[in-house]
């Protein structure tokens, strides 16, 4: 394929509104140049704001400020979020006191909890509270739970809020698992939501390790409200590695990037 960088470019585009999406990989084979020239071009057109870089590739701009309902981000990347699920829940040990950050990556976790002895875990998620609950009503859970009270956002199943705030300053927890919906370097671990996100700051805030569970589709990614800087955290759990670039800033503030599905993961 003979073309220039602006036909390329416009090639990328064209592929972006049939398909919603593309690839990094694809794009080195169809346009026949390099991944390091690719990665320049992706990052040439979001900075014109003509779509959105993401782990792997680009997708294409929707403008979309609102947060996905809970029944929507139940069956988003549902496979991935187990696994993640499955690795996080490899971190608790006995008699630790965990919070459990609202999000369906996060209840996805509590399945593989059953066999921990002795663990509380605090919960601001109503699906969670229900499914802990049912679990320790079978004999299947034997740990303590506690629900984190405050404002009800019927929307998404849980609470947040000053209230909620207030009670969770005075809990100290082993680790907070907290929920991405966006990572990125600059801008950190975002949410879509403010409240939910200074419930999820405090979370991190009473943790001796924080710990934030992010899919592939959260790389990359930044949201309306900063929970966090990536320096104010400890680990963070994907089904994906970091991006290459990403790794010599990890390594200089020793966060511990875990790719669900690896067998010991990556230390970046």
């Amino acid at each position: 394929m003979s073309l220039n960088g602006e036909e390329r470019k416009q090639t990328i585009l064209n592929l972006l509104q049939m398909q919603g999406k593309v690839r990094t990989p694809e794009l080195v084979e169809q346009l026949e140049v390099s991944s390091e020239t690719v990665r320049r071009y992706l990052e040439e057109l979001e900075f014109e704001n003509k779509l959105k870089r993401v782990y792997g590739g680009a997708i294409r701009i929707h403008f979309e400020r609102e947060e996905p309902s809970h029944f929507k981000r139940e069956v988003l990347h549902a496979e991935e979020k187990r696994r993640i699920g499955r690795a996080a829940a490899d971190f608790v040990q006995d008699k630790d006191v965990i919070v459990l950050d609202d999000g369906t990556t996060a209840l996805h976790m509590i399945e593989f909890l059953l066999g921990k002895q002795g663990i509380t875990v605090l919960v601001s998620s109503v699906p969670a509270l229900n499914l802990l609950i049912d679990y320790k009503n079978k004999g299947m859970f034997s740990g303590e739970i506690v629900f984190i009270g405050g404002r009800v956002n019927a929307a998404h199943y849980r609470v947040s809020g000053a209230a909620a705030q207030h009670f969770m300053s005075s809990f100290h927890v082993d680790k907070a698992f907290v929920v991405a919906d966006g990572i990125r370097l600059d801008k950190g671990i975002t949410s879509y939501d403010d409240e939910r996100g200074l419930l999820s700051r405090m979370f991190l805030k009473q943790a001796d390790q924080a710990i934030v569970l992010g899919d592939h589709s959260k790389i990359g990614s930044a949201h309306f409200f900063k929970m966090a800087d990536l320096s104010e955290v400890d680990m963070i759990i994907s089904d994906a590695a970091p991006p290459a670039e990403w790794r010599e800033k990890l390594a200089e503030q020793g966060i511990h990037w875990v790719a669900a599905g690896e067998v010991d993961g990556l230390s970046s």
